[in-house]
């Protein structure tokens, strides 16, 4: 029965966070904008945190001391391009004093009313130094928008969330949260290898992995000597990166970004 329960409430939890869609270039003006800050998701019910996919993240008690009684919604984070350090000390079952470098970055208030300032301002009154809210920068055109990214792309981001601020915390996939990236990523499994030739000889050449629609792929670039040496074993999931898809409905130019972990 007590398993039975877990099962329910970790289902619930999966289904009952907003996931953004991707911004196609339709009229946003009057929306916001901010940097996607590539991090842990983390919701926080008003007594535990947990992951988008409704595991529990075991933050230290000192952490969450000053958190409110409410839910809030956001990123666990540090700096541009620590995602394989974040991960490591999120996704621990024994938090330590790394947690120290953690801030939990909020870009929403789901239960509250009014529009998004309104719930965001909630916050205010909580005097916690682990809990930062997400600043938002008003959209006025699409050249903007570009510029943006630009400068967050070039400066080792990954990409910009676009909102519409009016809207309502919905907990599901939403056309009124928007991601927009250089690139785009996906997940698949690895099921294989390819053996490395020339200066890779001895090593990985290349991952093939299966994709969810089944079909399987090779990615041959992205990877540090280390990891050619020690690839990501069978079974494991990976995150890639692409450029669009070919013509026969193919990740273009797979790039290998680091193993998935997941709990």
């Amino acid at each position: 029965m007590k398993t039975l329960i877990l099962i329910l409430i970790v289902v619930f939890l999966n289904a009952d966070v907003m996931l953004l869609k991707r911004y196609n270039g339709q009229n946003v003006n009057g929306w916001v904008m901010s940097e996607k800050l590539d991090g842990i998701r983390a919701y926080w019910d008003g007594k535990n945190l947990y992951t988008k996919n409704g595991n529990v993240i075991f933050a230290p008690k000192w952490f969450l001391a000053s958190y409110p009684p409410f839910a809030i919604d956001g990123e666990l984070w540090t700096k541009r391009g620590d995602f394989a350090n974040i991960s490591s000390i999120v996704l621990s079952k024994k938090p330590g004093k790394k947690w120290k470098s953690i801030k939990h970055y909020i870009f929403d208030v789901p239960n509250a009313k009014g529009n998004l300032f309104q719930r965001l301002s909630m916050l205010k009154s909580y005097k916690s130094k682990f809990i930062k809210i997400i600043p938002q920068i008003k959209i006025f055109n699409k050249e903007q928008i570009y510029s943006f990214l630009n400068n967050v792309v070039r400066n080792g981001g990954e990409g910009i969330v676009i909102r519409d601020p009016e809207a309502l915390y919905e907990r599901k996939r939403s056309n009124k949260i928007l991601k927009l990236k250089k690139y785009f990523d996906d997940e698949c499994l690895v099921v294989g290898y390819t053996a490395g030739k020339g200066k890779f000889t001895g090593m990985l050449g290349a991952l093939k992995c299966k994709l969810k629609n089944g079909i399987i792929i090779k990615i041959g670039s992205g990877f540090s000597i280390m990891e050619r040496k020690n690839p990501p074993k069978i079974g494991s999931f990976v995150t890639f990166k692409y450029l669009g898809y070919t013509k026969n409905n193919l990740p273009r130019f797979p790039v290998f970004m680091r193993v998935r972990k997941i709990k």
